[in-house]
C-alpha cells in the first residue's frame, strides 16, 4: 500500500485547508492549534515517518528545545534541519533513516513550527535535499544535518 493510499486526507478538514489546492500557498504561516496538526503529524517527534515514509516535520528553530538548532539558509528557501536524538551520538534510528529515504523519493512534506504552548505556524511543503553526518564542537556529538528546501508545489508520494 502506498503512502497516499494509507492516509486519505480529503476525509480530514483541517488536512484540506492545510493542503492547498493552488499553488498559491494561501494557508502558509497560518497558525493552528496541536489538535489540528497532529491529525496530520501524529507524534511529538519532530520527525513523522510510517513505514519508512517521511509524512511530516515539525521545528521551533532551536527557541523551545535547544539540542536542535534548525536554521534557515539560502534567503530562507532552505532548511538546515537537524535529526532525530537528543543525546549523545545520532543514529540512523528510523526518523532518521526516513530523511534519507526521502532524498531518494524527492517528495515533499508539510512542516510546521512550534510558536509557543498549542501554536503551530504552518510553513508550506519542504523537499530533503541531502544529508551529513557531522561534529557538532557546540554539543560535543555527531548530528544528522539534512538540507530542506521550499516547494512551491507540492511533491506528494503516491
Amino acid at each position: 500500500m502506498s503512502w497516499g493510499q494509507r492516509r486519505d486526507f480529503s476525509t480530514v478538514s483541517v488536512v484540506s485547508s492545510i493542503y492547498p489546492t493552488s499553488t498559491t500557498g494561501h494557508d502558509f504561516g497560518h497558525v493552528f492549534s496541536w489538535a489540528e496538526v497532529s491529525q496530520i503529524h501524529r507524534t511529538r517527534h519532530g520527525i513523522y515517518q510510517t513505514n519508512g515514509d517521511l509524512i511530516s516535520l515539525l521545528t521551533d528553530f532551536g527557541k523551545i528545545n535547544p539540542p536542535y538548532q534548525d536554521r534557515y539558509a539560502d534567503g530562507n528557501t532552505a532548511i538546515s534541519y537537524t535529526g532525530s536524538g537528543r543525546r549523545g551520538d545520532q543514529t540512523l534510528d528510523p526518523r532518521n533513516r526516513a530523511l534519507l529515504a526521502a532524498i531518494a523519493s524527492g517528495h515533499s512534506v508539510p512542516l510546521f513550527c512550534k510558536l509557543g504552548v498549542n501554536r503551530w505556524q504552518y510553513l508550506g511543503y519542504w523537499r530533503v535535499l541531502e544529508a551529513e553526518y557531522v561534529f557538532d564542537g557546540l554539543q560535543q556529538r555527531m548530528l544528522w544535518k539534512f538540507k530542506l528546501q521550499f516547494q512551491e508545489r507540492p511533491n506528494v508520494m503516491t
